[in-house]
């Protein structure tokens, strides 16, 4: 099923690369992408930015905006597409970040919630779920709703 996804993800981007940037997931989404036979015409690569002091380094997340928000947030889901896209010179990127569990952040915020960005030439957006499960299945869902998610926008501007 995830092979599929991607197969058809790699058709929408119609000649445009693809790079990630992956927190919770820990590189499950570029993991996934490159069992598929073909996806270095397509994958970048990724950054796996579990500690905000990467999201910083690597990803150019504001250490203000991190503060602020947390890394478990809207903002900085979509700074982290966003750095991606510019450190890793793709046409599009995703990014994950959220609480897999077993225990939630300092904030409050409930385990399974995960923010999904989105970049591309036209700017970012973010999308919010809350997944139900073990560590493992929060991680998979993500992945695959980040997948999802990038094949939706680019069957849009395709259409």
């Amino acid at each position: 099923m995830m092979t599929h996804l991607i197969c058809e993800l790699f058709e929408a981007l119609n000649g445009k690369t693809l790079a990630t940037a992956e927190s919770c997931t820990g590189g499950m989404i570029g993991e996934k992408i490159t069992a598929v036979s073909g996806s270095s015409k397509v994958y970048k690569g990724g950054i796996i930015s579990y500690t905000n002091e990467i999201k910083t380094a690597l990803l150019g997340v504001d250490t203000e905006l991190l503060h602020r928000e947390g890394a478990v947030s809207a903002p900085v889901a979509e700074a982290m597409a966003a750095g991606a896209r510019r450190a890793l010179c793709a046409d599009v990127a995703i990014s994950v970040t959220g609480l897999a569990g077993p225990s939630g952040d300092d904030r409050g915020t409930p385990v399974g919630t995960v923010y999904i960005g989105y970049a591309d030439e036209s700017g970012t957006e973010t999308v919010c779920f809350r997944f139900d499960g073990d560590r493992e299945e929060i991680r998979t869902q993500a992945t695959m709703a980040a997948l999802k998610l990038a094949l939706t926008k680019n069957i849009k501007h395709t259409a």
